[in-house]
């Protein structure tokens, strides 16, 4: 395949996306595999087996492309890199909590155009295209109207070395304080579509990678939101840092992160 239109690839991540979303969903009542990469930091054979689905599928379509992948690191290619996050909550995965889900981002010279997380239990498939807004199974979304922290519902994510930052729930403690409700679900990338539609206020997280962090990003931007680090610097994927919003929460957020 040879187009490499926006909409086209918009497809090919849709398309990978739910590829490997039907395995995971498959695999979910059965045994798993678990080894460990950290002292918490876990990987399932689910994991691996949906990570070659979608880069093989991918790779099908176009054999030049770069790949920036969870499991397999990098690899080289043109100008434009496919951000794969094949389970985006592996330790919910592995414990049989259903809230994960596979996330796609697409970043041509550096700049994200494409983004997709499919959540394979709900069937609901987020996507954005750069320019053309954010939907939800192909209806248009846009984040929530809220804008009193103290009204606001508000999601986390707590690092996989959080046993190395003792200091680590200075933030939560200071969230739950003021807004109406901190939520922690164990997936950035479901966390920020959920920003993207309304769903959550805000977000923020420290110890983020890329694949956790591109598609949603792309995802809450479209949908007219606020993705930021914490020094209310445009989002860099590549930083750990990431505090996502409606817009109108960004600089309360930001002021109790300082």
């Amino acid at each position: 395949m040879s187009d490499e239109s926006p909409a086209t690839l918009r497809r090919i991540a849709e398309e990978g996306a739910r590829l490997a979303g039907r395995l995971l969903a498959e695999r979910f009542h059965g045994e798993r595999t678990i080894e460990y990469k950290g002292g918490i930091d876990l990987v399932t054979d689910a994991d691996r087996a949906a990570e070659a689905a979608v880069l093989g599928f991918i790779r099908q379509h176009y054999p030049h492309h770069a790949v920036l992948a969870e499991e397999s690191g990098a690899s080289q290619g043109s100008g434009i890199r496919w951000i794969v996050d094949p389970l985006d909550g592996t330790t919910n995965y592995a414990h049989g909590y259903p809230c994960f889900c596979v996330s796609i981002a697409l970043e041509h010279s550096g700049q994200l155009e494409i983004g997709v997380v499919y959540d394979p239990m709900r069937d609901e498939m987020f996507a954005a295209e750069r320019g053309q807004g954010a939907t939800l199974n192909d209806r248009k979304i846009r984040v929530s109207s809220v804008e009193e922290l103290s009204q606001a519902m508000l999601c986390t994510g707590f690092p996989y070395n959080v046993r190395e930052r003792p200091d680590f729930a200075r933030e939560f403690t200071k969230f739950t304080m003021h807004a109406q409700a901190v939520r922690r679900d164990g997936s950035a990338a479901l966390d920020l579509a959920y920003v993207a539609c309304g769903r959550f206020d805000g977000f923020w997280e420290d110890g983020l990678n890329p694949w956790d962090v591109a598609a949603g990003a792309l995802l809450i931007s479209e949908a007219r939101g606020k993705v930021t680090n914490y020094k209310d610097e445009p989002v860099d994927i590549y930083n750990e840092q990431v505090l996502a919003t409606n817009g109108l929460l960004h600089d309360a957020m930001l002021r109790l992160l300082a």
